[in-house]
C-alpha cells in the first residue's frame, strides 16, 4: 500500500525480528502466487479479494494488514487498469481479456508487518502493457540493487527513475514507499525518483517497502469519490510492483518472496 506524505525517521530491526518479518513475507509471496493462479478473465475483484483473505488466515499467526486500515474495507488493494493504487475490491469490478489487475497486500505476521505488490495481466494483454509490466517490475529489480549501506534514498529513487524514464514511461510521484515492519506504514518515504547521494543514508536493520508505479502517459493522478482509489489522470494504464527488503551488511535481503 502506498503513501502520500509523512516525516521522516528511521526505525531499525533486529535480526530476530527481520526473520520474523521473513517468515511473514513468505506467506505474503504464497498468497500473490495463490492469488495469480485465479486471475482470469470474469472473476470479480471482490472474489480475489476473499481468495487472498482466506489464504492469510490459513496460516497460524497470520492476517490482512490492510484490513480496516485508515478505514480500507478489503483485505488486499486491488487495482485494475488506468487504477494506480488502493482499489476496493468489488464485486461490480469483473476482470476481462487484456485488463491488468494489480494486486497489493499486507501480512501482519506475530506482530511484523510486510507489504508487496503484483501487477498481473488477464489473459493476453496488449505490447505496450506487456513492456509497462517488465519496465515496472526491472525498475523495482534497479531500486532493490541500491539498497545498500551507506546509499541514501535518493540512490533508490534514482535508480527507479532511470529505468522508467528511458523507456518513455512516467513515474507517479504523489505516492511513495515507505517504512515497514512494526507497522504497516513507519515514518521513512521512499520515493521512486530522486538524486543519488541526497535523503537519509541507508543503515543495516532498515526495513522499506520499495514500490515504483509507472503509467503509460501522464504521472499526473485524481482520486476518486470513492476517497480511495487513486487513478492516472489521462485514462491510461498503470503497473505497481513492491517488495519489502532490510537493508544489510551484506546488501538488500527481500522479505516478500518465496525461497
Amino acid at each position: 500500500m502506498a503513501i502520500g506524505s509523512l516525516s521522516s525517521g528511521l526505525q531499525l530491526k533486529s535480526p530476530r525480528e527481520i526473520d520474523t518479518m521473513h517468515r511473514g513475507g513468505v506467506i505474503l509471496a504464497a498468497t500473490h502466487a495463490h492469488v495469480k493462479s485465479h486471475v482470469r478473465p470474469g472473476i470479480s475483484t471482490a472474489e480475489l479479494d476473499r481468495i487472498a483473505e482466506d489464504f492469510i488466515r490459513s496460516h497460524a499467526g497470520a492476517e490482512p494488514a490492510f484490513k480496516g486500515l485508515y478505514g480500507f474495507p478489503g483485505a488486499v488493494c486491488i487495482s485494475v487498469n488506468e487504477e494506480i493504487v488502493h482499489g476496493i475490491p468489488s464485486s461490480k469490478c469483473v476482470l476481462a481479456e487484456g485488463d491488468i489487475v494489480t494486486v497489493d497486500i499486507g501480512v501482519k505476521y506475530e506482530g511484523m508487518f510486510t507489504d508487496a505488490a503484483v501487477t498481473h495481466p488477464v489473459g493476453q494483454i496488449d505490447e505496450v502493457t506487456q513492456r509497462l509490466l517488465d519496465v515496472t517490475e526491472r525498475s523495482l529489480a534497479a531500486g532493490i540493487a541500491a539498497a545498500v549501506p551507506d546509499n541514501h534514498v535518493g540512490d533508490i529513487g534514482a535508480a527507479i527513475q532511470a529505468v522508467v524514464e528511458t523507456a518513455g514511461f512516467s513515474i507517479v510521484r504523489e505516492l511513495v514507499g515507505h517504512g515497514v515492519g512494526f507497522a504497516p506504514h513507519e515514518e521513512i518515504q521512499i520515493p521512486n525518483y530522486g538524486k543519488p547521494k541526497r535523503g537519509k543514508k541507508l543503515v543495516p536493520g532498515l526495513t522499506i517497502a520499495i514500490e515504483p508505479m509507472v503509467n503509460v502517459g501522464t504521472a499526473k493522478t485524481r482520486t476518486l469519490a470513492d476517497k480511495w482509489t487513486v487513478v492516472t489522470a489521462d485514462g491510461k494504464r498503470s503497473a505497481h510492483f513492491e517488495h519489502t527488503i532490510a537493508v544489510t551488511e551484506d546488501g538488500p535481503r527481500i522479505l516478500t518472496i518465496l525461497p
